[in-house]
C-alpha cells in the first residue's frame, strides 16, 4: 500500500511539472519581442508591452510582410 501511494504521489509530481512546462511554452508561443545586437556582442531583448517595442513592432511586422515567409 505505501508503494502505491510512493508511484502515485510521483506521477502526480511529473504531471505537474510536464503541465507546467506546456503552459509556460504555450504563453510565451505568442509574444512577440524585439532583440536588438550591438556590435559588442550583446543583446537586449524588449518584450512587446514595453513602448520601445511598440514602435518597433510595426516597423518589423511590415519588414517581415515585404520581405516573405522565408525570413521569419
Amino acid at each position: 500500500m505505501a508503494r502505491r501511494r510512493v508511484w502515485t504521489a510521483l506521477a502526480v509530481a511529473v504531471a505537474s511539472a510536464a503541465g507546467s512546462v506546456l503552459l509556460r511554452r504555450r504563453r510565451t508561443r505568442n509574444q512577440s519581442r524585439v532583440d536588438l545586437y550591438f556590435d559588442d556582442g550583446s543583446m537586449l531583448s524588449l518584450g512587446d508591452s514595453t513602448p520601445e517595442a511598440e514602435r518597433l513592432l510595426p516597423l518589423a511586422h511590415e519588414v517581415l510582410a515585404v520581405a516573405g515567409p522565408g525570413c521569419r
